[in-house]
């Protein structure tokens, strides 16, 4: 008891120091402190309620899974393009804070890719290949979604049409990129420079600083493409900067860990391998979600002291959140534009769509919305035959109660809620959905 409550007091003092103003009184210095201390806080807390972890996990069993298919299916198109050779450099560079560990698991990983030959890539294996290779990045899209409060994933089309462009793409854009670095490299300009005394350092050091380069460049566009909402290129940046400094960190201490644990190589034997590649998928997919989270956080300042912590909505609240989607859907299904989607609607009521979900889930469920192919929510039958009273059922009637048998109300009680639906009734009267968009509400002037 002792130590809960002093654990409870240490979480409150914190609290105070990261989001008080004790900090603002030293100027700049003292704000931006405060600043890095409320990201580090929000992340660490994210981290310890262990969602992160789980999800980073589970993306190592989807790896472990879709590694060979995904590589073969790259191989077999840098292949045709005659620079299949490279693809082991690259995967050699992800596994390189593993040291001769990581050399052999190259080895191993290329053996299998090479014994995938076209008779097996053909028809149902081709087929099993690419489902394989798009589901580990619909784990990953899921993940993200996670993140970023999105609550409905991209359409079986739209994943299978990008998902498959970027696995035809990815690997013609990095014989595009080695071709432009060995070209760069055999130049005579480039050959000057490089002798040069003065700029030959800094393109030495820069030359040492492209690994990292390329994996900020992949987190970013990962934090752009991936979740199914729209990522700013700033907020994605400044995620690709964090991740990628978290990885070269994380892969300069793995590789030390590695080469001190001599003693657990001999106890673990054949096996030390396989575990150590184990640890550090697991360290590279948790720092990917890090990464994601300080993009969303910085999209989104609002929610780092609130968190994963769903806001709880009113009853009152909710009994205007429906009319108010309902009207907003009509309204754009009237005067079409972009058309409405959740995250649309989500940005309009200033509202996340994880909290929008259930909501609309309801709407669906009683008929009154609906989603079209493009993801576009649309009103689920003619707005003149949804009343209102049809809306706010959604909220005030189903969904009432989770227990087995009738609740037992006191006759007093019952009879006030039965004045208060007769009045909300007298209310709403005939009206529809189509009603008020036309502002033809008694009392209700638009």
């Amino acid at each position: 008891m002792y130590n809960a409550r002093m654990i409870a007091n240490l979480q409150m003092r914190l609290e105070a120091l990261v989001w008080g103003d004790m900090l603002s009184k030293y100027g700049f210095p003292g704000r931006l402190l405060a600043t890095v201390m409320r990201y580090l806080f929000a992340v660490l807390r994210d981290v310890m309620s262990g969602q992160l972890t789980l999800r980073a996990m589970s993306l190592v069993y989807t790896t472990l899974l879709s590694i060979v298919p995904l590589l073969a299916f790259s191989f077999s198109v840098l292949k045709g393009l005659g620079v299949h050779n490279d693809l082991k450099h690259r995967l050699s560079v992800v596994l390189e804070p593993l040291g001769d560990k990581g050399t052999q698991i190259t080895d191993q990983v290329m053996r299998l890719v090479e014994n995938v030959n076209g008779s097996v890539l053909g028809g149902i294996g081709l087929t099993f290949f690419l489902y394989t290779a798009i589901s580990m990045v619909q784990k990953i899209e899921e993940s993200f979604n996670y993140v970023w409060y999105v609550s409905e994933s991209r359409s079986f089309a739209r994943r299978f049409t990008e998902y498959s462009l970027v696995l035809l793409i990815g690997p013609v854009l990095i014989v595009i990129a080695l071709g432009l670095l060995t070209t760069l490299q055999n130049d005579n300009i480039m050959q000057y420079l490089i002798n040069n005394n003065f700029v030959g350092p800094v393109l030495d050091v820069f030359g040492k600083l492209v690994p990292y380069l390329i994996v900020i460049a992949v987190f970013t566009f990962l934090y752009m493409f991936v979740p199914n909402t729209n990522v700013q290129f700033r907020s994605a940046l400044v995620g690709g900067v964090a991740g990628g400094v978290m990885w070269a960190v994380a892969s300069s201490a793995f590789a030390a860990f590695v080469s001190d644990s001599t003693g657990k190589q001999v106890v673990y034997a054949s096996f030390a391998i396989a575990i150590f590649a184990l640890i550090w998928l697991y360290l590279n997919w948790l720092i990917l979600l890090i990464g994601a989270q300080l993009a969303f956080y910085f999209q989104n300042p609002a929610y780092l002291r609130l968190g994963r912590r769903e806001p709880r909505l009113s009853c009152s609240m909710r009994e205007r959140l429906v009319l108010n989607i309902m009207f907003l859907v009509g309204r754009e299904f009237r005067e079409p534009g972009e058309g409405m989607t959740v995250p649309r609607l989500a940005s309009a009521l200033r509202i996340p769509s994880l909290t929008l979900a259930p909501t609309l889930a309801s709407l669906q469920a009683s008929g009154l919305l609906t989603v079209s192919e493009q993801e576009q929510i649309l009103p689920g039958r003619e707005m003149n035959r949804i009343s209102l009273n049809d809306i706010l059922a959604v909220v005030r009637v189903q969904g009432e109660t989770g227990s087995h048998q009738v609740p037992r109300w006191t006759a007093e009680v019952n009879s006030i809620g039965a004045e208060v639906d007769a009045a909300v009734a007298r209310t709403l009267g005939d009206a529809s959905l189509s009603d008020l968009l036309d502002g033809e509400l008694q009392g209700h002037p638009q």
